[in-house]
């Protein structure tokens, strides 16, 4: 059975990913950030959500997912709407985390006990 959690929160990873790819163009163009810069933290933190998406099969990748939330709230410095967006995502984020681990351990408990 696929892990409740990791399904969750790679599917959180993804929508936040196209949140994070289409902020560059308001980086660049809206807020003035030189493009090389507005690259790196728009495209760089979507490709960072797609690649930690792929690693929950490791628990670590739990953490950078956590680390990915606050690189995204900090967003929020140059495009102010990110403040809100990354509050949302980190919600989103510890929702998926906190009740896919609840659910994990209730099936654990339910197979060791037989039902």
């Amino acid at each position: 059975m696929r892990s409740p959690r990791r399904t969750m929160c790679a599917s959180v990873l993804g929508f936040e990913s196209i949140v994070l790819g289409l902020v560059t163009p308001v980086l660049i163009q809206v807020e003035g950030v030189s493009t090389p810069a507005g690259l790196v933290m728009g495209l760089g933190l979507a490709v960072a959500a797609v690649v930690i998406a792929g690693l929950l099969r490791s628990e670590w990748a739990y953490f950078l997912g956590f680390v990915l939330q606050v690189a995204a709230l900090a967003l929020g410095f140059f495009v102010p709407v990110m403040f809100v967006l990354g509050v949302a995502f980190g919600a989103l984020w510890s929702a998926a985390y906190l009740l896919g681990r609840k659910i994990e351990i209730e099936s654990a408990d339910r197979s060791t006990s037989g039902h």
